[in-house]
């Protein structure tokens, strides 16, 4: 994959464990990986609402970047093979085990509580702990009739379906839904 400098993806997915898998897009049909340092995983960990919170944001673990490539793998794996009808989670089940967490109560602004999970992050295993975590909780509860693959052949990111009626072929209308209109449009007006 192409060396880039700091790509920014879309969160598209509605999902965050497909925003994660979403973290390696095609430009110009190659594939390009936007987590290219343990600062790059952190900064998408913050973006997906797990920041870290204990001082820590500025130290990755040292294996940050190789642990999370693994992990992406290995959900993209569990992800098409679940698509397929058949189970595969054995490796996201060695990251699942080492997640140590443990529910907080916080108080809110409606002067209520509400509970947080805190996930320790000694680990780079830990750090990603969020993203395991609701990687399994895709596999295990989510309709795959509505995990779909974007249409668009140049592009290939996953996305939930959560439109009313399910019939969602884009990773976004704005960018890959309009480039087939368009090509649509241009197809018309040549057989004219």
């Amino acid at each position: 994959m192409p060396s880039v400098e700091h790509v920014e993806t879309p969160m598209l997915g509605d999902h965050p464990a497909l925003d994660f898998l979403n973290t390696v897009v095609r430009v110009d049909g190659e594939p390009v990986d936007s987590l290219q340092s343990g600062g790059d995983v952190l900064r998408w960990l913050a973006r997906a609402g797990w920041p870290m919170e204990d001082g820590t944001a500025g130290r990755p673990p040292e294996s940050l970047l190789d642990m999370a490539c693994a992990l992406r793998m290995a959900i993209g794996t569990a992800v098409e093979r679940r698509k397929a009808g058949k189970p595969g989670v054995g490796v996201l089940n060695t990251f699942l085990a080492e997640a140590q967490s443990h529910l907080k109560l916080v108080p809110d602004k409606d002067g209520g509580l509400r509970l947080e999970r805190q996930w320790e992050r000694r680990t780079a295993e830990q750090v990603l702990a969020p993203v395991s975590e609701a990687a399994a909780e895709l596999l295990a509860t989510c309709d795959f009739d509505l995990v779909k693959r974007c249409e668009e052949t140049e592009c290939g990111l996953w996305f939930y379906d959560h439109t009313k009626s399910h019939h969602r072929r884009w990773c976004s209308m704005a960018t890959c839904g309009n480039r087939h209109k368009v090509a649509a449009f241009r197809r018309r007006r040549q057989d004219l």
